[in-house]
């Protein structure tokens, strides 16, 4: 009986959140103004290299997602000149809610509302205007695979968490997975298969009437990697070879 409770009560919770975040949504992707994105890094492994990289940290290293943004939203008609307005926030010191290694319904439900208790606080000390989304990126030796899969975007209470490289020959492709759980945070959908991270046709290919179709010379930022084949992919360099296609486009209202 108490667990009913308790599963009751975080339901109404949770369509209460629900309600506020699609509020939020609706009015984060009407496109008339700029969306103001706070970016905080983390030394995720406790490494001295994480710590020397974070403090070498500016702004302007985010530039290529703001112009990545502008470039897409103009090929699809919208006017504003900077759709997206990135600030680079003071290193957070304490590590993120884990969600397990055996999430259910219930446990991700309860991880995704201290998560957003936690991102808001986290940050609340530095933050004299809140940001529209909050993204957390947590920076690692450049010794280890990182798959896209370990980062996440959540549009209810648009945070996201990004596992990222401490270096500065990757930031760029730090900024592919950036945008891409941005995006997320929108409303956009994953394009690529779970586990193997194989772009998904033809959503998840950035020219799916390309002839012949392989390989493909951009990825569709939501199918996060290039298609060499139809079993292998990488990650972009940079998101000069990135393209939102039509489909994210329309989840994030990009079109109608």
């Amino acid at each position: 009986m108490f667990r009913k409770i308790r599963i009751a009560i975080l339901l109404l919770i949770l369509a209460f959140v629900a309600t506020d975040a699609w509020l939020t949504r609706f009015y984060s992707t009407d496109w008339q103004e700029s969306l103001y994105i706070g970016v905080y890094p983390i030394n995720a492994d406790g490494s001295q290299a994480a710590d020397r990289y974070i403090a070498r940290l500016k702004t302007e290293d985010f530039e290529g997602i703001e112009t990545f943004v502008a470039r897409e939203a103009k090929r699809y008609g919208k006017t504003i000149e900077r759709p997206v307005r990135i600030e680079l926030g003071q290193p957070i010191l304490e590590q993120p809610p884990a969600l397990g290694d055996n999430p259910h319904i219930v446990s991700i439900m309860w991880w995704s509302l201290r998560m957003r208790a936690w991102a808001g606080n986290a940050t609340e000390a530095q933050e004299r205007i809140a940001p529209d989304v909050r993204i957390f990126v947590r920076y690692h030796k450049p010794d280890r695979v990182l798959p896209l899969e370990n980062s996440v975007g959540i549009e209810k209470g648009m945070f996201g968490i990004v596992n990222a490289y401490a270096s500065r020959q990757l930031s760029p492709q730090n900024n592919v997975i950036i945008a891409h759980e941005f995006l997320h945070t929108l409303g956009a959908s994953d394009k690529y298969e779970a586990g193997t991270g194989q772009p998904l046709g033809p959503h998840g290919l950035a020219e799916p009437d390309r002839q012949p179709l392989y390989p493909q010379r951009y990825a569709e930022i939501m199918g996060g990697r290039i298609a060499l084949s139809a079993s292998e992919a990488v990650i972009p360099k940079s998101l000069s070879y990135a393209l939102i296609g039509p489909q994210t486009a329309a989840e994030i209202r990009l079109t109608e």
